[in-house]
């Protein structure tokens, strides 16, 4: 029975129908314009570039400029690219001007496509970021749509890792910068931890288009952007908690392969508590006594170590190291570590050097960092799937867009084996029977495991030349991806990472004629080897196209839709032939996640002989069905994580937004004023409680209070003894005789020194007691899920108690500024001071999915002591840490406050 829904879409068009059916006008106003653009000089068109910027000064909107800019650009392109986008990239450009996302194919050029609504918003002057998934892309997309932008007389600028400051500050200062997800993120944390506003790099987040959205919104913000410090090492505790492990039996633990999850039995904490008490490291009777929590999160991480976690399918070892796979891509990712002390227990369990936990200094997620742009677009050629994340979390709406051309792909239906082994005996013979017509193939593999087997299999059955394309040989990617469409090819990729780089029938020419004349001088036999390769590639896309197009040939089916549909999208570009078929067994991981023991039982009873596959359209729905659980779940965790994470950036705005004002406060002493007005009445009110009689008051609390925070010897149990004072008598002379010091001080120092000197410390103690409120959250995130229990809503708790940390951090904030700046002296240093210690050093850290590179490797660490030469003490000026250069750690402070430097300044450095 045909639903209303269906009916009335037959009518009417789908929502999606009719939004592009409204853009359509917009399209002919635009190729109106065509005639009189192309009419013009080039000095001509680029004026135009100027009358625009003149019209948004004067107050006219950006909307009200789309058509004669994209009118501008659409001509531009033409002569300086040799590229004229089609009508259909026009109304991609629109949607993402409007701030949505853009699904369009591959191959449909969505790098043109951002040009149009990148050239329309940079013409109001606040930057336009373009976000790629790595530096490759960054650059290669900066140089050649750069050309267009200059062409415009628009400034390039490109931010991709190891640039220094002043680099980066030019990138972001241009009209349009091209950036990593990544590095922009670091940016943003990293101006959040320098000391004056003139350091900083970025400029603001006015409108960002990102591309690859799926990848970077969905997959890489499963994880946080982390800037960490080391903690103390454990290396010891780990190696003795993974020696009980192995002594496990089944009975003794339950593992939950959906939800990722190890737990311990009732007979497995048992027996853990005795082989415990045996090596002397329970403490109390229980294994769940308070003291015993540290013991508790190391046997938890042992135990996924080895029992959910698979060497070579969830990392492998190598150079001695625990190296994790990506799921998605299949990608290494060096330089990225499971948090929480986990990637110590697989180092354990391997038996490699064990590396110590870091503390997070500075994190935000890619949900929040993007959230920050006032507007968000993007562009994918898979976004359907995810399109309610993208409402929900961003407030994006997907819109896809029509190809050029008609897909004329062919999707066959998938084809389900009962056995690992007879899936893959099928897919040999269908990749010989495909290579022998000349088909090219590109086989998709969930993991480096079933990569490499399937590359053993082809070779046992006497196929060498193909290609393998996952963690361990991805140095030449997009060579390899661009290739993959030559007659005959087989391409075996580890789920289809390497986007970015369209697969063209009969091989890519610009990438051949880079790999093979690279080196080769400009001339007339360049250009005739170049008119050859070309030739060539043209004869062997047409022998590709007679051969079927690109056979996408599927191993398995992943969790997600959207990253099967990534890998089907790479056959059918432009219009070209292709087919794509998927391949499972019912061993595969999601099917029996799912349950396939049933449908096992089922297919043998109905007679299903080794090596024959069960079709049918049927099973297409029941595994589409499947998958749209596990997204469902995926996404549901991802939206609880993010409920976490708002509580966390809400207190990072107040204190990101709190360090700007400072940093630009010419002179923030009124607000140290503040803070040591209320430190004063927060000790009287701790001591003196409300209406409580004289001889209650605690005067000699109240004195040693004084003495540690305002450095000031009263005699309050004296003024106490008086007839007639009250709490109210007492704090104002306490704030008499701290104002009068604080004044004192600053007469002797000088305004301009003691205002420096306030910042200083300001910033310093707020960074101090920020990183130590992280600590704190994330302990608070570890415990709260247990509320749960007590029929407490988990999310309700943690807000509320996060709320009271940030509290106490504040009013600690307050007593450490006030307890600092009433010790400054300026005193001379003693000459005979102990050698500096190295500053602690900091690490700012994130993996690129896609790539599988650590965007900040190479020795991308920074210190948290600002200054890195060793300076004569009668050359520093106490009251300017610039000056100080090493401090050693036991040495006195310059600051003269009498204490040692780690116990001072360098408690905040």
């Amino acid at each position: 029975m045909v639903s209303l829904g269906a009916i009335a879409r037959k009518i009417f068009g789908s929502s999606n129908d009719r939004q592009i059916k409204a853009l359509r006008p917009k399209v002919d106003a635009i190729n109106a314009l065509e005639p009189e653009l192309q009419a013009l000089t080039d000095d001509e068109l680029r004026a135009r570039t100027d009358m625009f910027r003149q019209q948004v000064a004067e107050g006219t909107s950006v909307d009200d400029l789309l058509v004669p800019a994209f009118a501008t650009v659409r001509e531009a392109s033409r002569r300086a690219l040799g590229l004229r986008p089609f009508d259909v990239q026009l109304i991609g450009g629109m949607v993402l001007h409007e701030g949505g996302i853009s699904e369009m194919k591959t191959g449909e050029g969505k790098t043109l496509v951002a040009t149009l609504p990148v050239y329309l918003n940079a013409l109001a002057g606040k930057g336009v970021h373009v976000v790629t998934v790595n530096d490759y892309l960054a650059r290669r997309d900066a140089e050649w749509m750069g050309k267009l932008y200059g062409f415009l007389g628009l400034t390039t600028g490109i931010i991709v890792h190891g640039l220094s400051d002043e680099d980066r500050k030019a990138a972001y200062a241009c009209d349009v910068t091209y950036a990593t997800n990544n590095e922009l993120g670091f940016d943003y944390l990293r101006d959040n931890m320098k000391y004056e506003r003139a350091q900083m790099v970025q400029r603001g987040h006015a409108y960002a288009i990102v591309d690859e959205v799926d990848s970077i919104l969905v997959d890489e913000a499963r994880t946080p952007l982390i800037i960490s410090g080391p903690l103390e090492d454990r290396s010891d505790l780990y190696i003795a908690i993974d020696k009980f492990i192995p002594s496990l039996e089944e009975s003794d633990y339950e593992i939950d392969e959906k939800q990722r999850t190890a737990t311990f039995t009732e007979e497995g904490t048992e027996k853990m508590e005795t082989l415990l008490r045996d090596a002397g490291m329970l403490k109390g009777n229980s294994l769940y006594d308070i003291e015993n929590v540290t013991i508790v999160h190391h046997l938890n991480n042992a135990l996924k170590a080895h029992r959910l976690f698979q060497r070579d399918k969830d990392y492998i070892v190598r150079n001695g190291e625990v190296v994790i796979i990506d799921e998605f891509t299949g990608r290494m990712m060096p330089g990225r570590r499971f948090s929480e002390g986990l990637h110590q227990a697989l180092e354990a369990k391997e038996q490699v050097t064990i590396h110590p936990e870091n503390q997070t200094l500075a994190s935000i997620t890619f949900q929040n960092y993007f959230r920050m742009y006032k507007k968000l677009a993007g562009m994918t050629g898979t976004a359907n799937t995810e399109a309610e994340e993208f409402a929900n979390i961003y407030g994006l709406l997907v819109s896809e867009i029509p190809t050029n051309l008609p897909v004329s792909r062919i999707d066959e239906d998938d084809e389900v084996y009962r056995t690992v082994e007879e899936k893959f005996a099928a897919i040999v013979t269908e990749i010989k029977a495909a290579r022998e017509k000349g088909q090219p193939i590109l086989v998709g593999t969930t993991s480096i495991e079933k990569s490499e087997l399937l590359a053993e299999r082809l070779r046992k059955d006497g196929i060498q030349d193909f290609e393998v394309l996952n963690a361990r040989h991805h140095e030449r990617e997009a060579f390899i991806v661009s290739q993959a469409g030559k007659p005959g090819a087989i391409t075996i990729a580890t789920n289809m990472a390497g986007r970015g780089t369209d697969i063209q029938l009969g091989g890519n020419p610009d990438m051949r004629i880079q790999e093979e004349l690279g080196d080769m001088p400009e001339g007339p036999d360049r250009q005739a080897k170049e008119k050859a390769i070309r030739e060539e590639v043209q004869k062997l896309k047409e022998k590709a196209k007679a051969a079927g197009g690109l056979y996408v040939l599927a191993t398995e089916r992943h969790e997600s839709r959207r990253i099967d549909n990534q890998l089907r999208g790479r056959s059918g570009r432009q219009g070209d032939p292709g087919r794509s078929k998927f391949f499972l067994s019912l061993q595969d991981d999601l099917m029996r996640i799912f349950g396939s023991d049933r449908m096992d039982g089922m297919l043998q009873k109905l007679g299903l002989q080794e090596g024959e596959a069960i079709v049918h359209p049927w099973i297409n729905k029941a595994l589409e069905k499947a998958q749209k659980k596990v997204e469902a779940r995926n996404f549901d965790i991802r939206k609880n994580l993010l409920k976490y994470d708002d509580v966390m950036n809400d207190q990072r705005k107040v204190v990101f937004d709190q360090r700007i004002q400072l940093m630009e406060g010419e002179n923030i002493s009124q607000t140290v004023a503040e803070m040591r007005e209320d430190v004063v009445e927060d000790m009287v009110a701790r001591r003196i409680p409300e209406k409580a009689y004289a001889e209650q008051w605690d005067m000699e609390g109240l004195r040693a209070d004084v003495l540690e925070y305002l450095n000031l010897d009263l005699p309050v149990e004296e003024w106490a003894q008086e007839e007639g004072i009250d709490e109210e008598g007492i704090m104002e002379r306490l704030h008499k005789a701290a104002e009068q010091a604080a004044a004192d001080r600053a007469e002797r120092f000088g305004q301009d020194i003691m205002t420096y000197v306030e910042k200083s410390i300001v910033l310093q103690a707020l960074d101090s007691l920020w990183r130590e409120h992280l600590v704190n959250l994330d302990h608070l995130r570890s415990v709260v899920g247990f509320r749960g229990y007590a029929q407490r809503d988990p999310l309700n708790e943690y807000k509320t108690e996060a709320f009271e940390l940030f509290q106490a951090m504040l009013v600690n904030l307050r007593q450490v500024v006030t307890s600092q700046l009433m010790r400054v002296e300026l005193v001379r240093q003693a000459a005979d001071a102990p050698p500096p210690q190295e500053p602690q050093r900091i690490q700012a850290r994130h993996i690129d999915a896609t790539t599988g590179e650590n965007e900040m490797a190479d020795g991308d660490t920074m210190t948290l002591a600002r200054p890195e030469a060793r300076v004569a003490p009668e050359a520093r000026n106490p009251a300017d840490p610039s000056t100080w250069g090493k401090v050693g750690r036991n040495e006195e402070c310059p600051c003269g406050s009498g204490k040692k430097y780690k116990h001072c300044h360098g408690a905040f450095a």
